[in-house]
């Protein structure tokens, strides 16, 4: 009867013995984890929130983000970009073009570089490409520029030991004035240049021109607020050196300069802009017997930089 009462019971499943499974509930499973490990609980999900913005931070540290592609058009600017080593990836020539001397030598030029892609490419494709430019038959397209972080410029000076020597340029928008500092940066032992992510010039094909080469060993940053990439550097022990033509110290008297220093240069007709100006720790003059009232951006950071190489001698 008694068994008859087991079959009969509203209980799920055998109802004959336990085969152990009672014993083992029984057994301890260890500590309780933390509230950030167990699955679901809220704390884990802000702790996976962080971890994830933590990694955005340091994805973002790598580097200074991307420039867009370019494209260089027209027979004299082509080749004169291929022969100063313009980075390039694609090179699209129109069918059935004229053969002339310059078309040959862009080829030439292209070809045994290596690692450009050689196009052809009918005109209405080009006119649509170049948005109805004169481009010749020809036109080269540049990848977007890879910028450093204004970060790793120290980390570059401490891997060789050295003082850190940056330029950091405030409104200056001409593309070839930054080739000229990238090339004075790299001429006097330099670090890299900084520049600001908006209102500011960019590494194109035109500032790669007149790098004459640099660029290829120099690195350029950009930073999202050029105010705050300097007083990083200020808190990093860098000191910030503006350049201004009412200065109150002369750059021949500036012993900073023989320690990690960044040096700004403005714009050639507004200088300094006031946020930049209020952050430098020293403003500097360039001494003009000739009494030109101002020098451009590349000559300007050319004699400082020239200044720090002799102290550093």
């Amino acid at each position: 009867m008694a068994a008859n009462n087991r079959r009969m019971s509203g209980k799920k499943g055998a109802q004959v013995g336990s085969g152990g499974k009672r014993r083992r509930s029984l057994e301890g499973k260890g500590p309780t984890p933390p509230a950030e490990m167990r699955k679901g609980h809220p704390k884990q999900r802000a702790a996976q929130a962080k971890a994830r913005r933590a990694h955005g931070r340091a994805q973002a540290r790598r580097g200074g983000g991307r420039s867009a592609a370019e494209l260089v058009v027209g027979r004299n600017p082509v080749v004169e970009a291929l022969r100063e080593g313009v980075p390039a990836s694609t090179l699209y020539v129109q069918q059935f073009i004229d053969n002339d001397e310059r078309v040959r030598e862009a080829l030439q030029l292209a070809t045994e570089r290596g690692g450009i892609n050689l196009m052809e490419a009918p005109r209405p494709e080009l006119d649509r490409m170049t948005g109805g430019l004169n481009h010749q038959g020809l036109v080269l397209q540049v990848p977007p520029y890879e910028y450093a972080h204004p970060e790793d410029l120290l980390d570059a000076a401490a891997d060789e030991g050295e003082d850190p020597l940056i330029v950091a340029l405030d409104g200056v928008t001409d593309p070839r004035n930054l080739g000229a500092v990238v090339r004075s940066v790299s001429a006097f032992g330099g670090h890299g240049v900084v520049v600001p992510e908006r209102r500011a010039a960019g590494m194109t094909a035109g500032a790669w021109k007149t790098s004459a080469g640099t660029a290829a060993r120099t690195p350029v940053a950009r930073a999202t607020n050029l105010t705050r990439a300097l007083e990083a550097y200020k808190k990093a022990g860098v000191v910030v050196v503006g350049l201004a033509a009412d200065g109150e110290v002369e750059v021949g008297e500036l012993d900073a300069l023989e320690g990690p220093v960044v040096i700004v240069v403005g714009s050639e007709g507004k200088g300094l802009s006031r946020l930049v100006g209020e952050t430098c720790d020293f403003r500097v003059r360039i001494p003009m017997p000739g009494g030109a009232e101002s020098l451009n951006a590349g000559v300007a950071a050319g004699v400082v930089l020239y200044e720090a190489a002799r102290r550093r001698a």
